[in-house]
């Protein structure tokens, strides 16, 4: 059935203490991922830390952005903002599992010069290309110019959008498959929640949706009204439907080989789907768990 509007408190961020401000926006706009710095002042001392306002903002150049913020006890800059006003260059290192823990240390706020790569344990590599050094055991990282420092306010708690151009792109060879795209599964990212929270991106975490681009999906409102109005299938399951291209026509070949997808009533009494749904709902529901959308579409008509 398509999803129907439900009840929500409507929030005034000017109401809220920034901590409260803090805790609600950095709980909800998640998982964010995270940008391990690297920069160096004019001293040619080295700085790092995370920051997960942080993302790519373009190809053509290739750009990403990341967000120092104020400091909301005595308005101060980070140490990082410091650095690349003064060296325009940052190594943007990514983090995954194996660091995490260290990019958290690395993020106390010990005073300017202290060299955090020490304090966090991690070993520096020479750049290529800029003077910050990078994390020898980041999964990647970017070699960056710092285009721009745009503030977007004065007071605590404020950012900075640090706009950086990427030079040079290094990655792990072990995350590399043969034709030299990325291996997301052995790409065992971190993402930052609100509060403590991190979540592991890998796993069981991830699965596919696949994309619209290259074609136009009918959309919910030219799915048959069976289907549609169900009361059975949920928004997410109707949406995977709705991504085809055209509704296809009958298979009586393989419908007829689905008919081990029918189900058991020991999974419509462990809620897996409800007990009363009708045939065509219990196979439609099991196909599509398991990815298998145009065999759902024949398994509904053939049965609906």
């Amino acid at each position: 059935m398509i999803p129907q509007p439900t009840e929500s408190t409507a929030i005034d961020p000017s109401a809220l203490s920034l901590g409260h401000l803090h805790h609600t926006l950095l709980s909800l706009v998640a998982p964010r991922p995270i940008a391990f710095a690297s920069t160096v002042d004019a001293e040619g001392r080295p700085n790092l830390s995370p920051f997960s306002y942080f993302n790519v903002f373009g190809i053509n150049p290739p750009v990403l952005i990341f967000s120092p913020a104020r400091s909301v006890r005595n308005l101060a800059h980070k140490d990082t903002t410091a650095n690349v006003h003064e060296v325009p260059e940052v190594v943007i290192n990514l983090v995954d599992m194996d660091i995490v823990e260290q990019a958290s240390l690395a993020s106390c706020p010990y005073p300017k010069g202290v060299n955090e790569f020490e304090k966090a344990g991690l070993q520096m590599l020479p750049s290529d290309l800029v003077k910050p050094p990078r994390v020898a055991a980041a999964p990647a990282s970017f070699e960056c110019a710092v285009d721009q420092i745009i503030p977007v306010g004065n007071e605590g708690g404020s950012g900075n959008l640090v706009i950086c151009r990427v030079l040079r792109i290094h990655v792990r060879q072990d995350l590399l498959l043969p034709d030299n795209r990325i291996n997301l599964e052995a790409l065992r990212m971190v993402g930052r929640m609100g509060g403590n929270y991190y979540v592991n991106a890998s796993g069981a975490a991830l699965f596919e949706i696949e994309k619209p681009n290259e074609k136009l999906g009918i959309g919910f409102d030219n799915l048959p009204a069976a289907l549609r109005e169900s009361a059975y299938l949920s928004g997410a399951e109707l949406a995977r439907l709705a991504n085809v291209s055209q509704i296809p026509e009958p298979d009586t070949e393989t419908a007829a080989r689905l008919e081990t997808y029918v189900g058991t009533q020991q999974q419509a009494e462990a809620g897996y789907y409800p007990a009363d749904a009708p045939t065509w709902v219990v196979g439609v529901k099991n196909l599509l768990a398991q990815s298998k959308v145009a065999e759902a579409w024949q398994w509904y008509l053939k049965h609906a």
